[in-house]
């Protein structure tokens, strides 16, 4: 069983940035693929950013050169840095683990960005 507890959410006015951050549970954390994935309401779970154990991401493209998905093993986190943030990035965060063919979610951050 995998652990997460996601931190960084909050209000932003558009072109602001923040930094979610997610704490994962375990001894191999340098082995888990690490995701977010966002929710808006009305609409489904969509992919933001992956990371692979060995550093490769990849990124939806309605992002990409916004967002960055970054791990630290040595803490058992990852984090998103979200910069030129817009309106439509409004959502709910949460951080995924998929490990031995398993996936597991943490319970999700508030991301608001408005005016």
């Amino acid at each position: 069983q995998v652990q997460l507890v996601e931190s960084g959410g909050g209000l932003v006015q558009p072109g602001g940035s923040l930094r979610l951050s997610c704490v994962a549970s375990g001894s191999s954390f340098n082995s888990y693929v690490m995701g977010w994935y966002r929710q808006a309401p009305g609409k489904q779970r969509e992919k933001v950013a992956l990371i692979f154990k060995g550093g490769t991401t990849n990124y939806a493209d309605s992002v990409k050169g916004r967002f960055t998905i970054s791990r630290d093993n040595a803490k058992n986190t990852v984090y998103l840095q979200m910069n030129s943030l817009k309106p439509e990035d409004t959502a709910v965060y949460y951080c995924n683990a998929f490990f031995l063919g398993q996936s597991y979610w943490g319970q999700g951050t508030q991301v608001t960005v408005s005016s």
